[in-house]
């Protein structure tokens, strides 16, 4: 991740923010995770160009009703600026991800190939960066990736978002306590102050509204900057409440991916059933956010 330029102010959330001051963010980075969802849906592997399509369907179709658009450099970021498919603010993805062909994101480092300030130039105004946080000895190595690429993003003129998966030491599985390790993640990355913090939703989602507002409060208490949640983890149908919860309890709104697009993945018409079944879940989601979300500058 390199940058050839000195500080730069910051632009601000705004970019990125909805009139009401929150997000409705609409994440499509995911590479090996897509292919796998292509292989679930259509049981075939399908190839590079049927990914980078994909994306720049959901950009074409389901970007315009965003207010931020996340997509990494291989599979559509270049195009997505080039043609301006999408009004709101555009985030480039700077994470390496560590993943085996049909297993989960493991670990992740910096993309040092990308350009930051160059990214800045050709129309991103925000980076992410997606941190795998376990507590294992590689922790400390982890916080300095993620306190590197805040600065970076900092010094190329650049919002950073940084988006904290807390996951269990490899043979811990059976004692490990979700929501507590995502307080634990995002009070460590979340304090190293970037413009936004992505935090998974308590819980995946799966219980009562009240009893994830109750576990997204005690999140928020160790978030000192605005912070939104993802939707991996979360069934699509259980998302609305959970970004509702979440809201209630401080979190400024959403960038998910999932929740959104991810049963049109292997549609025949691709287009219409993204305006037909994902535009209206994304217009519906953003009138939680509307309502119920604390506005990015009233952190």
């Amino acid at each position: 991740m390199t940058s050839q330029e000195t500080t730069t102010p910051a632009p601000t959330l705004d970019l990125l923010a909805r009139p009401s001051g929150g997000f409705a963010m609409v994440a499509m980075d995911q590479r090996e995770s897509l292919r796998q969802m292509f292989a679930a849906a259509t049981g075939e592997r399908v190839d590079d160009d049927t990914l980078a399509g994909f994306k720049l369907a959901v950009a074409r179709e389901v970007g315009p009703h965003a207010s931020g658009f996340l997509i990494d450099r291989d599979y559509g970021f270049d195009r997505v600026a080039a043609e301006g498919m999408v009004p709101g603010g555009l985030i480039i993805a700077v994470d390496s991800l560590q993943q085996a062909p049909d297993g989960p994101v493991e670990d992740t480092a910096i993309d040092e190939t990308i350009d930051l300030a160059a990214a800045r130039r050709t129309g991103a105004v925000a980076a992410k960066l997606l941190l795998i946080w376990r507590d294992d000895e590689h922790r400390q190595r982890r916080l300095e990736t993620a306190a590197a690429f805040v600065r970076g993003c900092s010094e190329a003129g650049l919002l950073s978002v940084l988006e904290g998966v807390a996951k269990p030491v490899q043979g811990q599985e059976a004692g490990f306590d979700g929501p507590a390790a995502i307080r634990e993640a995002a009070r460590e990355l979340a304090g190293l102050r970037p413009s936004l913090y992505k935090a998974q939703v308590p819980l995946g989602g799966a219980a009562p509204e009240e009893r994830l507002a109750e576990e997204c409060a005690r999140l928020d208490e160790v978030i000192p900057v605005p912070w939104v949640v993802l939707s991996q983890g979360v069934e699509r149908d259980d998302f609305p409440a959970a970004v509702r919860a979440a809201c209630r309890a401080g979190a400024s709104g959403m960038l998910a991916g999932r929740a959104i697009w991810s049963d049109v993945v292997g549609s025949a018409d691709l287009a219409a059933e993204l305006r037909t079944r994902s535009v209206p879940r994304l217009v519906r989601l953003a009138s939680i956010v509307d309502s119920f979300a604390r506005p990015w500058n009233a952190r």
